[in-house]
């Protein structure tokens, strides 16, 4: 049965519009941008097709071209406005922290740096450098390494941050396994990082570790 003859309050972009698109599930987000579903499966029969083939929704915005392309439904043309709605949302959060902005919000902060280092492949090292009022002067990726690791040197750190002169530091890499559970590498370069950066007076607020949820904070683990 076709979207169309479904009652008004099982449409995706009805409900969407009645409840907001927090109540809607992957599927039907996905069925909304799909608009249109294939020869006997509605569009959100198809949308639930490619979650199951894909492994879930990250795998499938993070596809590339061909894999993406390759599936019933999908093509050169829905590649090309998903990249256009991730590129929109990741410059909506960049937007959000713009230079001068004082960070108030640790959540904005965690959406921030998923949205930048999540869906990467290769471990990369990054910082947020602040002034003293906790406002945002400059995010800069640092090193790059190995889907395993990524080799991070406190002396490029301290550079970097006094050449922002910058008061206090939030540091963010990314684990492309998904897991976000800090490593014993994690803490011994935040311990190295955070001495280092004491020597020149700057101040290391956090080190935040993104995987596939919740960004996990050293700082809440106490681990600073």
């Amino acid at each position: 049965m076709p979207i169309t003859d479904w009652p008004a309050t099982e449409r995706p972009r009805e409900r969407l519009l009645a409840h907001g698109a927090e109540s809607l599930s992957d599927a039907e987000l996905l069925a909304i941008f799909l608009r249109t579903g294939v020869r006997g499966r509605s569009a959100v029969d198809l949308a639930r097709e490619l979650l199951s083939r894909f492994g879930g929704l990250r795998a499938l915005l993070d596809a590339d071209r061909d894999s993406f392309c390759v599936s019933p439904g999908l093509g050169d043309a829905k590649y090309v406005q998903l990249q256009a709605v991730l590129e929109i949302a990741r410059r909506h959060l960049a937007d959000s922290l713009r230079r001068g902005d004082a960070l108030t919000s640790p959540q904005l902060t965690r959406r921030f740096l998923a949205s930048r280092l999540r869906h990467l492949p290769h471990e990369v090292f990054a910082c947020l450098f602040l002034d003293n009022r906790h406002r945002v002067l400059r995010f800069e990726e640092l090193f790059r390494g190995t889907i395993d690791a990524a080799s991070v040197y406190p002396r490029e750190v301290v550079k970097r941050a006094l050449a922002c002169n910058a008061a206090a530091v939030i540091l963010a890499h990314n684990h492309p396994s998904g897991v976000a559970e800090p490593s014993g590498a994690d803490r011994l370069i935040t311990e190295r990082l955070r001495d280092a950066l004491a020597v020149v007076d700057i101040r290391l607020l956090d080190h935040m570790v993104v995987g596939d949820g919740e960004p996990v904070s050293f700082a809440e683990r106490g681990l600073l």
